[in-house]
């Protein structure tokens, strides 16, 4: 039986690169035989703009039979970003549970790191805890317009939160290098830091066969930009693996490559899969976006569908269309357009 795919392209160059993730899914699904079938929702800062809503009052029930969302990007000027996030992104991770965002992070051979000495040694993932934390709903404004107007927005952390992605993270990183990384900052935030520390403390004690280190965000991302190849799993609050992760691809080579996942691990719900990279209004349209990013996510889309070979191949491919120069977009220091990136992928998959 086919498995279904809600596409949710989005604004911008979120089109143009779920397009190419389409064209890379149809060549490698025929060569392993898998059968998918999508059907495409045209949810985003336009409909936002025509209709007064990013998605429909029944977007979340419409989205819950489908196995999997794969997204390209939202937001564009003149609708704020909280509006866009709000109205489409946060409201599907929190209704479908998904509470892992898995971040991989690699230097490809060809892409040039930012940093000197970073190369292929550089691997490792972010796990980000992704419906929690920081980003709760709770708190609100009071006294608007008045002098003494403040703000008030609460952190969330929960038991069974922060042990679920903890130990997410420590079977991730079973299945690696065996070592786990925990973000932190209990020396200055007094409650919620030092619980989460406590939390994955009490996770680790199940793995001992893995690495633990706690490091203080500040030192962390320093460490990250002078020794990214020493880590393997990061796992993170909200607000810290939202920053990490963004700066991790950075010295990865682009944020155009990066890609990530939004897991609910029981599978009770679809997980949705989209680049890191936000809808780029300045170059939207242009047809030189680069696609590796939603490609990259489509690859982690079909691994965690149960199709690792098909999933391998992409990758595969991807690795060699980034070390060949002629098919490195102008992002990476190539010449390369989205469609030529795309041919090459899909020559590759032949």
């Amino acid at each position: 039986m086919p498995q279904r795919i809600a596409v949710i392209p989005g604004d911008g160059i979120g089109v143009e690169v779920t397009w190419a993730a389409r064209q890379v899914l149809d060549a490698v699904t025929r060569k392993h035989g898998v059968p998918f079938t999508y059907d495409e929702y045209d949810w985003s800062c336009q409909r936002y703009a025509a209709a007064g809503e990013m998605m429909p009052a029944d977007a979340i029930e419409r989205l819950r039979p489908y196995d999997a969302i794969l997204l390209g990007a939202v937001g564009w000027p003149g609708v704020p970003d909280h509006v866009s996030l709000w109205g489409l992104l946060i409201p599907i991770r929190r209704a479908f549970r998904q509470y892992v965002n898995l971040r991989p992070i690699r230097v490809f051979e060809g892409v040039r790191s930012p940093l000197r000495d970073a190369g292929p040694e550089v691997d490792f993932v972010v796990i980000r805890e992704n419906v929690e934390g920081e980003y709760s709903e709770i708190g609100g404004r009071l006294n608007r317009g008045f002098p003494d107007e403040f703000a008030v927005q609460e952190s969330v952390f929960t038991r069974p939160g922060v042990t679920r992605i903890a130990r997410f993270a420590f079977e991730l990183a079973a299945t690696r290098r065996s070592h786990v990384t925990s973000a932190t900052k209990s020396n200055g935030i007094v409650h919620t830091l030092p619980f989460w520390d406590e939390v994955v403390a009490e996770v680790a004690g199940e793995f001992p066969g893995v690495r633990t280190q706690s490091e203080h965000i500040d030192a962390l991302a320093a460490k990250v930009v002078l020794d990214p190849g020493r880590f393997d799993v990061i796992v993170a609050s909200n607000l810290f693996g939202d920053i990490l992760s963004d700066l991790a691809a950075a010295v990865a080579g682009s944020i155009g490559i990066a890609p990530s996942a939004n897991l609910d691990p029981t599978r009770t719900h679809p997980s949705m899969f989209e680049p890191v990279h936000g809808s780029a209004p300045d170059i939207a349209g242009q047809g030189i976006a680069n696609p590796v990013g939603a490609v990259w996510s489509a690859a982690l889309m079909l691994e965690h569908l149960g199709h690792p070979a098909a999933a391998a191949d992409v990758m595969a491919a991807v690795e060699a269309t980034l070390a060949a120069p002629e098919t490195r977009t102008r992002d990476l220091g190539g010449t390369a357009d989205t469609a030529a990136v795309v041919s090459s992928l899909v020559a590759h998959l032949g």
